[in-house]
């Protein structure tokens, strides 16, 4: 089994190739003109990681766009493998006329992102089994224990986690998006929502985790 990256060194590795790192995943976009090139061109990929491909190349494929998210699905996160399955793309993807890159200040309607649903319980061994049934959600990847992560098993849906509550709280949801963005794209992610009537509600740590990470609270 290979050994899972950390942020920084899995970030650090693709970043200049036009992927990001994002939850425990790297993504890229490649914009196209019509979904016949977007098929022939994952077409062409798959070719390219061989037998890698089925453990860790996701693909969705748009008539404007593939979107393309590289992970280790044994381990639900980026390991060597990945690193150079995502070189051998973008050079691919280079060689078919295009380029592989985060949507980031070209015009396009978003950056790539990954957007989680976090749930805060009392109980959280006694939610989750609820949570599970009605999504139609499976364990994630090496994380089967009653308070871990669920996640939709074929990978449309945003994982949901669950948040440890210490009291009762009847002033606030106990529901909440998690929206993650690459690291070049949160400031004005930020400055957007605040424009749109969001509050700031702390910034104590952004930058977090990585200097390549933010974290942000916004209500």
């Amino acid at each position: 089994m290979e050994q899972v990256l950390s942020r920084r060194a899995a970030s650090d590795a693709i970043s200049d190739q036009g992927w990001r790192y994002l939850l425990g995943a790297l993504r890229t976009s490649v914009p196209v003109g019509s979904l016949a090139e977007a098929v022939e061109m994952v077409g062409r990929l798959v070719a390219e990681c061989g037998d890698d491909a089925d453990g860790h190349l996701r693909a969705d494929l748009r008539s404007e766009r593939v979107v393309l998210t590289l992970q280790s699905m044994d381990q639900a996160a980026p390991t060597a493998r990945d690193i150079d399955l995502a070189h051998r793309i973008s050079a691919t993807v280079r060689n078919l006329g295009h380029r592989t890159e985060p949507e980031i200040g070209t015009g396009a309607p978003r950056s790539v992102q990954l957007v989680e649903i976090a749930v805060d319980a009392l109980d959280i061994a006694a939610v989750r089994p609820f949570w599970k049934a009605v999504l139609g959600y499976a364990d994630e990847a090496g994380a089967d224990g009653p308070e871990d992560p669920i996640v939709d098993p074929v990978g449309q849906g945003p994982a949901m986690w669950f948040q440890q509550m210490d009291r009762p709280r009847t002033d606030r949801n106990r529901i909440h998006f998690d929206v993650c963005v690459p690291h070049d794209e949160a400031p004005r992610r930020i400055e957007a929502a605040l424009a749109a009537g969001g509050r700031l509600v702390s910034a104590s740590r952004a930058p977090a985790f990585s200097p390549t990470s933010r974290a942000t609270r916004l209500a």
